[in-house]
């Protein structure tokens, strides 16, 4: 089971990179590259404790659904989400935040299991787990452009 830990140093206060990283809205401004969309659940705003939101997106050419659920919320420092349907057998999401003298480190934990048993772990080698972190590193990269240039909160 593949386990993907990405760091990224935001120069903006902690309060702001959790509300941006649980926002809706902003998920989807920085996964473009994918063409996503939230379909049914909390579409817009902040997910909250209990949430589902159900995305739609292209990945290897093929547009797929992913809904996810939030289990965790411990405000401003981690939340941590879970696949309840979609592409993977299972994965979960852990997104912690360190408040640091210059801003704030997000740090993603992302940990989960392909499908197709043998061959999912072949496809893991071969391409998913690059996949994923390149998804992964891509999205924080735009959450802190966005969090960088904002001065205030997201409403």
């Amino acid at each position: 089971m593949p386990i993907i830990e990405h760091h990224q140093l935001i120069h903006a206060p902690i309060d702001l990179c959790f509300d941006l990283a649980r926002s809706v809205d902003i998920h989807i401004q920085t996964t473009t590259f994918t063409n996503e969309r939230a379909v049914a659940g909390v579409t817009t705003g902040l997910l909250e404790m209990g949430d589902t939101v159900t995305f739609e997106a292209t990945h290897f050419g093929v547009k797929q659904k992913l809904t996810a659920k939030v289990i965790k919320m411990d405000k401003p420092h981690e939340f941590i989400d879970i696949m309840v349907k979609g592409a993977f057998h299972s994965f979960m999401h852990t997104h912690r935040f360190i408040e640091e003298l210059d801003g704030t480190l997000m740090i993603d934990y992302f940990q989960y299991k392909s499908p197709f048993g043998v061959i999912g772990n072949i496809a893991d080698r071969l391409f998913l787990e690059r996949y994923m972190k390149t998804f992964i590193a891509s999205r924080a990269e735009a959450l802190k452009k966005i969090a960088e240039n904002m001065k205030g909160d997201i409403g």
